[in-house]
């Protein structure tokens, strides 16, 4: 008998939470092949198995908590079956997607790809056991998709006919007869779990209100230069380094002359002592499977465009796959959020303690604004920083922005060092 535990994921964490069974009761499962997806406080990460066998007990269901060390599933060792060689592993996929049918329930990871991809459950074959819509199968479907069809031939089992519509509801007349009608109406709510990153997202920001003085400024900046020296090189860029030029590399680099001129926005309350580095480990807030993630840049003041836009394409690859470790989360000093790319015209983020600050990136609009005492349409954007005013001014907070500004809106600055 095979036992497999949670392993240790880190000196302060002694809990986890199950986030998705990836096979099932029954099931053959090979050495080192992903087993489970768990969720620590920090991040997420599949568990391979230890060794190849059959499963024959699960010992706890999705979304529940357990322990480091707890066993959570048992196997039977055994070899691959002779029926199911190595080489003809993905035979069955197309078979098993021409006999798939309408799911009857949607697993975590499955539900989040649908959504990224305007997709609905009934529009994919479900193949995994008991009718389950697995990852697996929205990741073919969008596959055959993208490929035009063309390993879609089996056909795809018509979905249910959809429920009668509700009658609508009339306005009552009074009071009694609306009441009347409230009652005969069904009414539901459900109850999930917290995610243990979302629990920790949630204690973070709490402690960053209760335990600093965080006040927001805001400043604008013209990106019609930053936008015109990223069109014109954007080709050459991505022919000589194999990677897009974004505008974030343009804003990390800009952070780090800010923190350069003023090094209390890059330093940590410490008791009554104050931490100051000398080196800029900025966290990039980067969207998930499993929501928003912070990985951090190492030194990025010593980082070139490239590898500053390889690291982010990097880690945003693992967080889609929920393969970022604590260690890709821990220890920045400096953070920025790009709400814009959501829509975002103007917020106030919050820092993430122990930081000191945290600068916020608004949608891009086109907006009449004067230069040289001429009205001219620009694309503007909204900028925040959210500060500690424990140790950083007003006066430091407002030029920190105000730097921000005068490098991006003349990019030569990043170069000239002025």
């Amino acid at each position: 008998m095979i036992e497999v535990k949670v392993p240790e994921f880190g000196e302060s964490i002694q809990e986890v939470q199950i986030s998705q069974w990836l096979k099932q009761v029954g099931e053959f499962v090979g050495k080192d092949e992903d087993l489970v997806e768990l969720e620590s406080e920090k991040a997420s990460q599949a568990l391979p198995s230890p060794e190849s066998g059959i499963i024959t007990e699960l010992l706890h269901a999705d979304g529940a908590f357990v322990a480091v060390g707890d066993v959570i599933a048992k196997m039977e060792p055994a070899e691959r079956p002779a029926a199911a060689p190595a080489a003809a592993a993905e035979a069955p996929v197309h078979v098993a997607a021409a006999g798939g049918g309408t799911a009857t329930s949607v697993m975590p990871a499955a539900e989040r790809l649908l959504h990224e991809n305007n997709l609905t459950a009934d529009q994919v074959p479900a193949t995994g056991p008991g009718g389950r819509l697995m990852k697996e199968d929205v990741l073919r479907h969008v596959e055959r998709a993208q490929n035009g069809g063309g390993a879609a031939a089996a056909p795809v089992q018509p979905a249910a006919p959809p429920p009668p519509a509700p009658a609508p509801l009339a306005i009552a007349p009074d009071i009694e007869e609306f009441n009347s009608l409230l009652d005969s109406m069904e009414r539901t709510e459900d109850v999930k779990p917290m995610s243990m990153i979302r629990r920790t997202i949630a204690n973070r920001l709490v402690e960053a209100q209760q335990t600093a003085a965080l006040l927001t400024t805001f400043n604008e900046i013209d990106m019609q230069p930053v936008m015109q020296l990223r069109s014109k090189y954007k080709e050459p860029f991505l022919e000589k380094h194999g990677v897009k030029l974004g505008f974030m590399s343009f804003f990390a680099k800009a952070a780090v002359e800010a923190l350069k001129r003023y090094p209390a926005i890059n330093s940590e309350v410490d008791g009554n002592n104050v931490i100051y580095r000398n080196y800029c480990d900025i966290g990039i807030a980067i969207g998930g499977g499993k929501g928003l993630v912070v990985p951090v840049l190492r030194s990025v003041e010593r980082m070139s465009f490239a590898t500053i836009e390889r690291s982010i394409g990097h880690f945003a690859a693992l967080a889609q796959d929920n393969k970022l470790t604590p260690e890709d989360l821990e220890g920045g000093t400096f953070t920025i959020s790009n709400g814009g790319v959501y829509g975002s015209l103007l917020s106030t983020p919050i820092v993430n303690p122990p930081q000191s600050g945290i600068l916020g990136l608004h949608a891009i609009q086109k907006r009449p604004v004067a230069v040289d005492d001429q009205v001219v349409i620009r694309p503007m954007m909204y900028v925040a920083l959210t500060y500690d005013h424990r140790i950083v001014d007003g006066r430091e907070a407002v030029q920190f922005l105000k730097t921000i500004k005068e490098v991006l809106e003349e990019p030569a600055r990043l170069f000239l060092e002025v």
